[in-house]
C-alpha cells in the first residue's frame, strides 16, 4: 500500500504542458522522479571532456602543490 501525501505546486502554462506530454499514462509524481533521477545521474557527465589537457595538467600539478603545504586548522 502506499501512502500519498498531495502537496500543491505552481507551475506555468508552459511547463504543465511539457510534463503532461512527457507522462503519457504515467503520473506526474513518476515522471517528475524519472527527471529527477536522470538529472541526478548526468550531473558529473556535464563537465566531462570541458577543460583541456593543458588545463587539466595545471589544475593537477596546483593540487599537488597544495598538498605540501600544511593545513592552517594544524598551526
Amino acid at each position: 500500500m502506499h501512502v500519498f501525501m498531495v502537496k500543491v505546486i505552481s507551475l506555468s502554462d508552459d511547463a504543465y504542458n511539457e510534463l503532461k506530454r512527457l507522462k503519457g499514462a504515467g503520473s506526474f509524481s513518476e515522471i517528475i522522479i524519472e527527471i529527477v533521477k536522470e538529472k541526478k545521474k548526468d550531473s558529473l557527465l556535464e563537465i566531462a571532456g570541458t577543460w583541456s589537457k593543458e588545463d587539466a595538467d595545471k589544475i593537477k600539478k596546483e593540487i599537488y602543490e597544495d598538498r605540501k603545504i600544511p593545513s592552517r586548522r594544524f598551526r
